[in-house]
């Protein structure tokens, strides 16, 4: 018995497969285009076709070397939505979540029933991320594609569907439609009234990790997995990472450090909605019943890193090529030798807002820009690439800030993602935000956190604890250092009025 993961992303999926020991064991990857385009290059958009093409193709790959696969858990990204017909079919481009279409949408939905009491139903402060307005445009403008629906998927049923035949959607995932209760665990009646869209079209909700049956005999065939495989709807990407990282009580909350950069606390009640509201924090029900967990998070953590190497550090990239090592630790040893003088290298200087993708939580501002202040002619590389993390871990102290009256009192973050490979990155984090950071082996925490759940529903585990004890790794906690502290909050000082500052001269 084989246990796997299936995480469906923006721009790739990839299935990996695990022993019923939760050891892993391989990994399949297959990658498919976004398309940006549009008059004003606002529509960003996902043929839900291709992913499902994607996901065959893994399958396929797994199969052949692990034909005793018995569960496959399926996570994905949220918000972004398909209208199919009758047999699964999309009938028109799916709409990311970074697709401005629907802002006029949302507006209209919060005037009709408030945006604090649809905060107070779904858990989300109104933003045209969210499906439902992106589903009251496609009726608006595209009345025939609305016409001739049968479903409204978000990507986890809609693949989950084409598996099984079954149409059911996790309870995280669902509120990532702006249109479900967190409270009762069903769609809002009163939103979908309220916006037009026929709630008959939605997938039935139900709690993570529930399966949708045994896989269909066509695709069986078609891959060449069992037919006596389970098909389980795990959850939205972030809460699979949750579980990944082993983060079961309010006591400890994740750090991804990925592409997008992403604290995730674990609440035991509902948080005060007033505050959640206030930052744009989303709430979202958890694996385990009764609890919650919220994002507070940055748009551009690795990928702002990713941009800062690949436009500043050509040069760089042939010296850690002939030294046979990575140019991030080429970087890091660069700045360590450069101001270390025999100690512990201390922050930049440099102010750097991550806003390179617009500005995520507490702000959610997508007409923000990413700003640089405080460079010189003597600055190198080595400085600006320090300078990017300081700045992507002063913004998640600001929303640890902002955070502060909703009842978080973890006193651990469990670090995921790639970003956790980076000891400097690890330690700056922990000396910046003033707790200790656990780094995880796994750098991919949602599979970890789908395969986890996959092998509760499939009788390899027997909760979450079991789940963790075999597949969640530990590997070095990293220390507040107190006098680097003190001289990270020199700068913090400064970096949060950066946003205030330079907001209004970017447009």
């Amino acid at each position: 018995m084989k246990i796997a993961g299936l995480d469906i992303g923006t721009t790739g999926c990839k299935l990996t497969v695990f022993s019923e020991e939760g050891n892993y064991l391989e990994q399949a990857y297959q990658d498919y285009p976004t398309r940006r385009g549009g008059s004003e290059c606002s529509e960003y958009e996902i043929d839900a076709e291709q992913i499902m093409e994607g996901v065959m193709a893994v399958m396929k790959t797994m199969a052949d070397r692990h034909p005793d696969i018995d569960g496959i858990g399926v996570t994905s990204f949220g918000e972004t939505f398909v209208f199919a017909d009758g047999e699964g079919r999309p009938l028109h481009r799916a709409m990311l979540y970074t697709d401005h279409r629907g802002a006029k949408e949302c507006k209209e939905l919060a005037e009709k029933m408030g945006g604090r009491k649809i905060a107070a139903v779904t858990g989300l402060r109104p933003h045209e991320m969210y499906s439902i307005s992106k589903m009251m445009w496609i009726k608006k403008n595209r009345p025939k594609v609305y016409e001739k629906a049968k479903h409204a998927f978000l990507m986890e049923d809609f693949v989950v569907f084409h598996l099984t035949g079954k149409a059911q959607i996790d309870y995280s995932l669902a509120t990532r439609t702006m249109a479900f209760d967190i409270t009762s665990l069903k769609w809002s009646q009163d939103i979908f009234d309220l916006a037009g869209i026929d709630l008959g079209l939605m997938s039935e909700a139900v709690p993570t990790g529930t399966s949708a049956g045994r896989i269909r005999a066509d695709i069986a065939r078609e891959t060449g997995l069992s037919e006596n495989v389970q098909i389980i709807s795990v959850s939205h990407d972030q809460v699979a990472a949750a579980v990944g990282a082993g983060v079961f009580d309010s006591g400890t909350a994740v750090d991804g450090a990925g592409t997008v950069e992403c604290i995730t606390p674990l609440y035991d009640q509902l948080p005060p909605a007033d505050v959640m509201y206030n930052g744009y924090f989303s709430v979202v029900p958890y694996v385990i019943p009764g609890k919650y967990v919220c994002y507070a998070f940055s748009y551009t953590g690795g990928a702002l890193i990713k941009w800062c190497v690949d436009t500043f550090a050509k040069k760089e990239k042939e010296l850690a090529k002939e030294k046979g090592i990575s140019v991030n630790a080429y970087l890091e040893e660069e700045y360590e030798k450069n101001h270390g003088d025999g100690k512990k290298a201390g922050p930049s200087g440099i102010l750097v807002l991550p806003h390179f993708a617009g500005a995520a939580t507490p702000y959610m501002d997508t007409g923000s820009k990413g700003a640089m202040i405080g460079l010189t002619t003597a600055h190198t590389v080595g400085d600006i690439y320090r300078a990017c993390m300081e700045g992507v871990v002063y913004e998640m102290l600001l929303n640890m800030e902002w955070l502060k009256d909703s009842g978080i009192h973890f006193t651990m973050l469990n670090a995921t993602g790639g970003g956790a490979r980076s000891a400097v990155w690890m330690q700056m984090k922990a000396d910046i935000l003033n707790k200790p950071l656990t780094a995880l082996r796994t750098a991919d925490a949602g599979t970890v956190g789908s395969a986890m759940v996959t092998g509760i529903t499939t009788g390899c585990f027997r909760d979450l604890e079991d789940a963790a004890a075999h597949m969640v790794e530990k590997t070095k906690v990293y220390v507040p250092d107190e006098k680097m502290h003190e001289k990270y909050m020199e700068i913090y000082s400064r970096y949060r009025k950066v946003y205030q500052a330079v907001r209004h001269l970017v447009g």
